[in-house]
Parts: C-alpha cells; structure tokens; sequence
C-alpha cells in the first residue's frame, strides 16, 4: 500500500495566493457586512413597526432569507439577476452574503430594541417627543449598545459563510485553494492550511471583540 508523502513546501511556496485570499474573505465580509447593516436596521425596525404592512413585508424578507441556503442564494443572484444587472462573481458574492446577513442582523436589531424597557419610551413620549424622536434619541441609542457584540459575531459568522463565493467563481481564499489543489495535487497540506488560516482569522476577531466588549463595559461602569 502506497503511504502518502507530505510536501509542506506547496505552503510555503505559493504565501502569496494565500494571502491574497485572506485579503480578499475579509474584503468580500467586510463590505458585505457594511451593507447589510442599514438593510438590517430597516428590516429589524420595520418587523416591530405599528404599520402592518412594514411587519408584514419585513416577515416575509426575514422568513425568506433565512428559509433558502446561502449557496442557492448566491447562484440564483449570479446566474439570474447577475445576468440581466451585469454584476459579475465579485458583487454578486458581496450582495447575496449582504442580503443573507441582513436577515439576521434585522433579527438582532429587533431583539435589541425589544430589550430596552417600555418605560423609556414612554417617558421620552410624556416628556414631549415624537415616536420617531424617541426611538431616535432615546431607544435606539440603547439598543446599539446592546446589538454590538452580537453584530461583531455576526462578521466572524460572515467570514466563514464567504467560503461558499467560491461557488460562483468569486475570488477568495477557498477559491485560491481550489485552484491551487488542481494545479499540485497537494490537497491534503492545502485544506490544513486554509482550515488554519480561518480559524486565526475568526479566533483573533473573536479576540478583538471580546476586548471591545470589555472595554465598553468598563466605561458604563
């Protein structure tokens, strides 16, 4: 039986297409997150709205979201509305990770507005405000306080979802690894070492976050 010979140097030779899509995930997460952060707000605000036909619309966006697969998402908008926008594998990656996020991110806002107590609102409305300006001046700025560490998680969540771009030829780290396991039939080193490079990318945000939140909490303290 033929025992398998290990070549680490297909690592060390090719660094650079690793890093290049590291750089790219996180460029490809980050934008995705920065878009759908606003969707998200409007989403989340809109399913507690007393306009039902914001809660309804915002139910069925969130149910619909959440209900189909991030892969199906991602080829339905690259081979279908890519191709009458013209949009091509980077934007459609971006927007479909955007609008899959945005659901949950809507789920977030809304939990976070749900948790600041009635009372605030009602005293922001006996003091003389508008709804809008209360929820403006008052109960959202609470609500940010407490959404920030479930969105910063929601980024690290994102990192690993962008691993399916690569489906629909976006160039990202998973993609620079296929290509690079067809090219020296070295798969085994290969996957150890992208499996590697998102866990030090989540594990550090993870860290990074957690000083943040620790940090924020001092100051409240």
């Amino acid at each position: 039986m033929n025992s398998y010979q290990y070549d680490w140097s297909v690592i060390t030779n090719n660094m650079d297409v690793f890093i290049d899509g590291a750089l790219k995930t996180l460029e490809i997460s980050a934008l995705a997150l920065l878009f759908s952060i606003p969707i998200g707000i409007i989403i989340g605000l809109g399913r507690i709205s007393r306009n039902k036909f914001l809660q309804v619309i915002s139910t069925i966006y969130i149910e619909l979201m959440r209900g189909i697969p991030l892969l199906v998402l991602l080829i339905w908008i690259f081979f279908v509305l890519g191709r009458f926008l013209n949009l091509g594998a980077y934007w459609s990656a971006i927007i479909g990770l955007a609008l899959f996020s945005a659901a949950f991110i809507a789920e977030i806002v809304r939990a976070g507005v749900q948790a600041v107590p009635k009372g605030q609102m009602e005293a922001a409305r006996s003091a003389g405000m508008t709804h809008v300006q209360a929820m403006r001046y008052v109960v959202l700025p609470q609500a940010f306080r407490k959404v920030l560490p479930p969105l910063a998680s929601q980024f690290i969540i994102l990192i690993k979802d962008s691993s399916l771009v690569s489906v629909v030829s976006a160039t990202d780290l998973t993609l620079n690894a296929k290509n690079l396991v067809a090219t020296t039939f070295r798969g085994l080193e290969i996957w150890t070492f992208v499996a590697l490079i998102y866990l030090v990318m989540t594990l550090t945000l993870s860290l990074v976050i957690r000083t943040l939140e620790k940090r924020w909490l001092s100051r409240e303290n």
